[in-house]
């Protein structure tokens, strides 16, 4: 009986085509390289089959209007209250109903590159999306809730069809005329959000680079603007900048 080499079972599962069938055959079959190709991809199943049962709860609530006869189901979450530079980022998107990026997440649970990547996969897989950056100086003036909720607003403004309905993480936004839901923590609940955080997350990301190269001084490329020890030690060193927000505590209290 022909056997095939370990190469060649390497060049099929890296192909995808090591599937059950493949997989009964080589059971018996003692060489320790098959035995660790089998190891493998039993993993890579769990892997994928844990996937499919995270994407399956991201969807309850996208799948109960769905059944409601509705179509078109926002999702919208921020990037940047906390930090002490740069601006607020939202985002607003629509999904198909059958979209799939198994792996799909809460921003800050993937890695920079899983988020990059995503970035451009929603965007050109998304029915309809908008963006919506609020600078520094406008959140000192309106204070950073309020640019919060604006900076949603502006970006739902922008989706096209307008939603029938739109899920939003955490934040009430009251004076918006369409049908709402805030979600606590729903980035990591539904689908639509996670995929919004994404999208906000990594505008805000290249925003603060581009910053950094105008203000290398303050490390913007890696703080993104938070208020790590580094950012602080630059502060003490090189003072503010007109994109730190002076209504935030600790650069009111070094400016006044």
């Amino acid at each position: 009986m022909h056997k095939e080499s370990i190469s060649e079972l390497n060049r099929l599962f890296q192909a995808g085509q090591f599937d059950e069938e493949l997989l009964a055959s080589l059971r018996s079959d003692e060489r320790k390289g098959v035995q660790q190709l089998i190891a493998k991809y039993e993993k890579q199943q769990l892997k994928l089959q844990a996937f499919q049962q995270r994407h399956a709860e991201m969807t309850i609530y996208e799948q109960s209007y769905y059944k409601q006869g509705m179509t078109y189901i926002a999702g919208v979450d921020e990037a940047g209250r906390g930090p002490l530079a740069g601006p607020v980022v939202a985002a607003a998107v629509i999904l198909p109903s059958d979209f799939l990026l198994l792996g799909l997440d809460d921003s800050k649970r993937l890695t920079e590159a899983k988020r990059n990547d995503f970035f451009h996969y929603i965007k050109e897989h998304a029915i309809s999306y908008g963006i919506s950056i609020v600078e520094s100086e406008m959140i000192d003036q309106m204070n950073i809730l309020e640019a919060t909720k604006y900076a949603m607003q502006e970006a739902i403004g922008k989706l096209e069809p307008v939603p029938e309905h739109v899920l939003i993480d955490a934040v009430e936004l009251e004076q918006l005329a369409l049908s709402t839901e805030a979600i606590t923590k729903g980035d990591a609940k539904s689908i639509s959000i996670a995929a919004a955080s994404v999208l906000a997350k990594v505008t805000r990301d290249q925003y603060m680079k581009q910053l950094h190269r105008q203000y290398p001084m303050y490390e913007f490329a890696s703080n993104m603007g938070y208020g790590t020890e580094q950012h602080f030690k630059k502060l003490q060193e090189y003072g503010v900048c007109p994109q730190h927000r002076r209504s935030f505590a600790p650069i009111k209290q070094m400016i006044y």
